[in-house]
């Protein structure tokens, strides 16, 4: 009887163990956090008139799977969502008052639903009350072009009398490119190229001694921390976003609300990002 009640209890441990929900104390889901950008295209000037846009896709053209000496990997490098973001980044562009994004990543769904709408008024004899489907004057292309890992690594150490510690880094930078394309005449409007760094830091400690004779204790505590590629990608695209809409203000595309405050927009952006290229590439 001993032997059935403890059998009992490790049945009841395991389904125990096998509950539905959140048992550990994760933290609660958060809106994605901003970067390094966000503020600088959310804060810009209002347009003269917002601009109509389309995005079919923003494919990941690195082809790069995730870096991994010990086996073969073969999850990607990067996010396969740049399209999902590249439209979010759109409508919250200038508070979103700069572009007005028409949808064609699910084009076939919305004809399907339009054409099932239709159908059933038709049947009932209603005349279809549906507007047209909004057309977009520019197509926004191009895609995750570049993922160069390993671009930078290095690390430090030391260890005196068995206690010591030493930390890893690595750096990994992903491309972005973005441009404009006239749906009128196919002509290539505007084109940019932005980059971003990804860090990962890994950093160990440990110490030896011997307790007695024959005998070794050891302990070793360490901690990594990696940059969210996804946020990366996501700075790249709004860097990309960004530098469009000045280059489409510097080429007379599209204008601001106020006049006034084009050339100041060009300045900012030419005081903090061209200045910034030249000095890391003192060459140009």
């Amino acid at each position: 009887m001993n032997y059935k009640f403890a059998a009992l209890s490790v049945v009841a441990a395991v389904l125990g163990g096998c509950q539905s929900g959140q048992q550990l104390a994760t933290p609660a889901a958060t809106l994605s956090a901003p970067t390094k950008t966000t503020s600088s295209v959310k804060q810009l000037p209002l347009p003269a008139t917002p601009v109509d846009v389309a995005v079919y896709d923003f494919p990941d053209l690195t082809g790069q799977a995730k870096p991994n000496e010990s086996f073969a990997e073969y999850s990607r490098a990067v996010t396969q969502g740049g399209g999902a973001m590249l439209i979010d980044v759109l409508k919250k562009t200038g508070n979103g008052n700069w572009f007005r994004v028409v949808e064609r990543t699910g084009l076939k769904n919305l004809v399907q639903e339009r054409t099932l709408i239709e159908n059933t008024q038709k049947s009932f004899g209603r005349p279809s009350g549906l507007p047209p489907v909004r057309f977009a004057g520019l197509i926004l292309e191009g895609g995750i072009v570049g993922y160069d890992s390993n671009e930078l690594t290095g690390g430090a150490g030391a260890k005196y009398l068995g206690i010591g510690g030493d930390m890893q880094y690595r750096s990994d930078v992903v491309t972005v490119n973005l441009r404009a394309v006239s749906v009128q005449t196919g002509e290539i409007l505007a084109s940019t190229t932005t980059t971003k760094q990804i860090y990962s830091v890994q950093i160990r400690g440990g110490a030896y001694k011997f307790v007695s004779a024959g005998e070794l204790l050891e302990i070793e505590l360490g901690q990594s921390r990696n940059d969210p590629g996804s946020l990366a990608v996501r700075e790249g695209i709004e860097l990309a976003v960004y530098s469009l809409v000045v280059d489409g203000v510097r080429q007379g595309l599209w204008s601001l609300q106020e006049k006034s405050r084009e050339q100041i927009l060009l300045k900012e952006f030419d005081t903090k990002y061209k200045q910034t290229l030249s000095i890391q590439n003192p060459d140009r």
